[in-house]
């Protein structure tokens, strides 16, 4: 009978760990901000919200509306703020609203 490595990790660390060996964490951030910014922006502004993609520290975001583009422009600095308080890290540091 071989013996188990078991030595009672929370599951949360173990997760944590494959994420880190297998070079994950870029794809799990990219699934992160797509749903920070569907939960905090409502069916108003994701139904104007054609594509979502994070390159780096820039979230390049399309909309099918330039008056709600005109308009999130002013607020681009808070919803920095919020998204990366969703996410629970300073992940976007730049938004382009495009």
């Amino acid at each position: 009978m071989t013996k188990r490595n078991n030595d009672n990790r929370p599951i949360e660390e173990i997760l944590k760990e494959f994420v880190e060996t297998n070079n994950l964490q870029a794809g799990l951030d990219k699934v992160n901000v797509r749903e920070a910014w569907a939960n905090l922006m409502g069916n108003g502004v994701n139904n104007y919200t054609t594509a979502i993609e994070l390159k780096h520290e820039t979230l390049y975001v399309q909309l099918s509306s330039s008056v709600l583009r005109e308009e999130l422009s002013y607020g681009t600095e808070k919803i920095i703020s919020m998204l990366n308080e969703s996410i629970g890290k300073d992940l976007v540091k730049k938004l382009v609203l495009r």
